[in-house]
């Protein structure tokens, strides 16, 4: 299960064709040079004998379809079509397909450095990008990537087995739980056709809105500094807040449909689901102090409460009027529940079914 020793890399970082791609000056961010950052410093996975690693690898194939099958008779989305495999990675497999996706996801809504000084802002952003993704390699268990050709379900062994272990839990209860969430995911995204046209939309909007200058926010600093609600806000227009304002709406529905409907299969599917639901809670808590502050800096702490919130939203409309009522959020991108609707179900069912 663990991936070994990363491939070795030049110790300037980058290979010559890297370079000159670079200098030529056509991506904002150098992502080859994202992913051999991330191939240094990724930690290996946990041992696991040969066996037991084919057995889970092999078992995780199988469940990412079955898992589907369950999601569709919870969500009722999604009948009629085709039922795809996932893919199985370790950790650098994990890097390199996420750099792809998101490479595919901003495509266009960076502006395009050029010159010198432009392959040097790419090559800081690479490995900036290289730093998170390493980081992250070993806490990411399954995603699902809309962007990249045809749509990725991705599922990382080490850490599926890795979390399982940690959680004292059987590992096929643990990896059909895991593939439950993504299956989600990928339900969401294949079920609702305009979905990833409209995410990648207003993640090109933000990103096409943040080179409008920050000297006019630092000049009302310390009025911002009272006033924000966390450290990203005091570098935001008020137009980036509202485009920011519903991406992150729209990930934590995202999230918290997921998480219900993982939840909601039931113990027929996975028998220890209460178990795992506690430990796992749990666990997204923990942490030393350093890992808890790189979490807060890189957003994953703001990640964990979006699954709680968006999970208390879906199962408060479920409640009301039954998964076909809440299935009501996928009709158009005027019925996706906004901020503050996420916090206040009640207003959403009063706006989309009064």
């Amino acid at each position: 299960m663990s991936p070994g020793r990363p491939p070795q890399v030049a110790s300037a970082g980058v290979d010559p064709s890297a370079q000159d791609h670079r200098t030529a000056g056509s991506d904002p961010v150098d992502w080859e040079l994202a992913v051999a950052t991330a191939a240094r410093l990724v930690r290996p996975g946990p041992a696991v004998p040969r066996a037991e690693a084919d057995t889970a690898v092999g078992r995780l194939r199988e469940q990412a379809v079955d898992a589907e099958v369950h999601v569709r008779e919870v969500t009722g989305l999604g009948h009629g079509l085709p039922l795809r495999a996932g893919e199985v990675v370790d950790r650098p497999g994990w890097v390199r397909a996420a750099a792809q996706g998101l490479a595919a996801l901003t495509d266009g809504a960076l502006p395009r450095q050029s010159g010198a000084f432009g392959g040097v802002l790419a090559g800081t952003a690479g490995v900036q990008a290289g730093v998170v993704l390493a980081f992250l390699s070993a806490r990411v268990l399954g995603q699902y990537d809309p962007f990249s050709a045809g749509g990725r379900l991705l599922l990382v062994a080490p850490n599926v087995v890795g979390a399982q272990r940690a959680l004292d839990v059987p590992g096929a209860d643990f990896g059909m739980w895991v593939c439950l969430h993504e299956g989600t995911h990928r339900l969401q995204f294949t079920a609702v056709p305009w979905l990833g046209g409209h995410f990648a939309g207003l993640v090109a909007e933000l990103l096409g809105s943040m080179d409008d200058g920050v000297a006019p926010r630092l000049r009302d600093l310390p009025a911002r500094l009272r006033e924000a609600g966390g450290f990203v806000d005091l570098w935001q227009s008020p137009a980036q807040r509202a485009v920011l304002d519903r991406l992150i709406a729209l990930s934590t529905l995202l999230e918290g449909h997921a998480d219900h409907v993982m939840d909601a299969v039931g113990p027929e599917v996975v028998p220890n689901v209460a178990v795992i639901r506690e430990r796992f809670t749990a666990r997204r808590k923990g942490g030393g102090v350093l890992d808890r502050v790189l979490r807060t800096l890189l957003g994953v702490e703001a990640k964990v409460r979006q699954y709680a919130e968006g999970a208390a939203f879906t199962r408060h409309v479920v409640d009301r009027v039954g998964m076909a009522g809440f299935n009501a959020v996928w009709a158009d991108p005027g019925t996706l529940p906004t901020r503050a609707e996420i916090a206040d179900p009640a207003a959403w069912l009063r706006r989309v079914s009064p």
